[in-house]
């Protein structure tokens, strides 16, 4: 494992770097909607400033044992996300979103 990521793991967040450049990350949710019993989370993303997203999208996560996964080319050197399951709940970190810098 690479040198780069991120953990918010009071929340069950966690991205990792998966190559030398940080170009491509995975984002791990092992969080509220997980404990919540959801069958299916979401990863909303968006990329640039934390205020304004760009290139904003909704991926759909695969489940694992810790949780649920997801793997991302960085397309801007900042990510913003959050999470949603398939009912519609939101996991946003009370409304702050996080936010991953490829540093």
């Amino acid at each position: 494992m690479y040198h780069h990521g991120w953990s918010d793991y009071q929340r069950g967040v966690q991205v990792k770097s998966l190559t030398p450049d940080g170009s491509d990350i995975s984002i791990n949710y092992s969080g509220l909607l997980k404990n919540s019993g959801a069958t299916q989370v979401f990863l909303h993303t968006g990329f640039g400033n934390p205020m304004h997203w760009n290139i904003v999208e909704d991926y759909r996560m695969q489940r694992t044992p810790e949780g649920w996964k997801k793997t991302l080319n960085m397309e801007d050197g900042q990510l913003t996300f959050c999470f949603r399951d398939s009912a519609g709940n939101w996991d946003n970190n009370n409304g702050h979103n996080w936010t991953y810098k490829n540093v």
